[in-house]
């Protein structure tokens, strides 16, 4: 019960905050699903690119947050061997020696 009222509490916020372009910092937790505590230690550490207009309050762009997100990508075996076998044709072609 508890759960599904969080679920039902989240997903109202991320409705409100899909379409702004920046973000405030609390508005940044919920759309990366990660608490408070973890957005601070990624700011700290500048992992992700943020605003601080004024020394004041942190905001974020979306696009910065969904392009930290896809940095994260894992790759299908499929996509892997596709490369591999990509990269050691070019290999090939230029006369490159693939060890």
């Amino acid at each position: 019960m508890i759960n599904d009222f969080k679920q039902e509490k989240d997903s109202l916020q991320l409705q409100t905050i899909a379409p702004k372009e920046f973000l405030s910092f609390k508005e940044a937790a919920v759309y990366l699903k990660i608490s408070e505590s973890n957005l601070y230690k990624k700011t700290s550490k500048r992992v992700l690119k943020f605003f601080k207009p004024n020394n004041g309050k942190l905001y974020f762009k979306r696009c910065d947050l969904d392009a930290w997100v896809l940095k994260g990508e894992c790759k299908s075996i499929d996509v892997l061997e596709k490369e591999v076998t990509n990269f050691l044709k070019e290999g090939k072609r230029h006369g490159k020696k693939i060890v």
